[in-house]
């Protein structure tokens, strides 16, 4: 078996439910009423042995359990061969903590990202001589994991929110969001669990994609603000919102990608519900609502 894709979480930063939420989605998610989920990330294997992780969400221990594929074969013996981060999140690294027990893998990551864990000297716990960094050069493809392959592209985006000073620019565009092209075993992806915006480059490059994981943060742009849970909107998080002329839906409409996965989904939004007239309209434009366990080939 070769190409495989495997959504271990498919929720944004603090799952569904989220610990100290009561909105709809959390209460129906607590009663079991529609599916929870846990925080982003995904694995990919190019031969169906070799397994890579997409993101360490802070959920990592209990999505290796679930999942089958990566279990060990042995005392020490696991398929994952490496982990890489597409940014500095807290529910994208904070995984990376539970991998310390002494397991080989290689850490990927750009230089930046890279600095951020390195500034943080709890990030020490992955012992330098156990787990390997190795730092990605933007556009130069490289080796992910035996029989799979990545190539690191800017995303619009923002520092994570840890690091935001006064002003804060939410449409940057460098090594702080990337992307990753995938490719190997007779399959394609791309993976942006985070984006701010889609630019000329972003609409170039997914264009003609087969499959593409992408941010589905929020529904719509004040979806926090009306729900009374927050004041910041999705533009002001770097996160471009599935609705409206300017959603992800819109953008997406024009142009020719096979297969289209929502991943990174906020507690609040109401596709997370099976049964929302939300959720209806995203799948009638198309897309696939990812969620925890679903597992993708070409």
């Amino acid at each position: 078996m070769g190409f495989r894709a495997h959504i271990l979480g498919a929720a944004a930063g603090g799952g569904l439910p989220q610990w100290n939420c009561g909105c709809e989605n959390c209460r129906l998610a607590r009663q079991g009423s529609i599916p929870a989920q846990t925080q982003s990330s995904l694995a990919v294997t190019g031969n169906g042995e070799d397994w890579t992780i997409l993101n360490a969400s802070p959920d990592i221990r209990h999505q290796l359990t679930d999942c089958a594929a990566l279990h060990p074969s042995g005392l020490r013996e696991v398929p994952l061969k490496s982990v890489l981060v597409t940014n500095g999140d807290i529910d994208h690294v904070a995984g990376l903590l539970t991998l310390r027990e002494m397991q080989p893998f290689d850490l990927f990551a750009t230089a930046g990202i890279h600095d951020v864990l390195a500034q943080n000297p709890i990030f020490a716990a992955l012992n330098k001589k156990v787990v390997t960094r190795r730092t990605v050069t933007l556009g130069v493809p490289f080796r992910l994991a035996p029989g799979l392959w990545a190539d690191l592209f800017p995303v619009p985006g923002k520092v994570p929110l840890y690091l935001e000073g006064e002003t804060v620019e939410t449409d940057l565009v460098g090594e702080q969001t990337v992307g990753v092209h995938l490719t190997g075993g007779g399959g394609e992806a791309l993976y942006i669990p985070g984006c701010a915006m889609l630019n000329d480059e972003l609409r170039a490059r997914l264009n003609g994609a087969p499959l593409v994981f992408f941010d589905g943060t929020l529904w719509r742009d004040d979806e926090m603000v009306r729900a009374g849970l927050g004041e910041k909107t999705g533009k002001r998080m770097g996160h471009i919102s599935m609705s409206g002329p300017d959603g992800s839906i819109a953008a997406f409409a024009s142009l020719n990608v096979g297969k289209k996965i929502y991943v990174h989904m906020n507690n609040t939004n109401p596709v997370l519900n099976p049964e929302s007239l939300e959720r209806a309209e995203a799948e009638a434009a198309g897309w696939i609502i990812g969620q925890d366990g679903m597992e993708i080939t070409p």
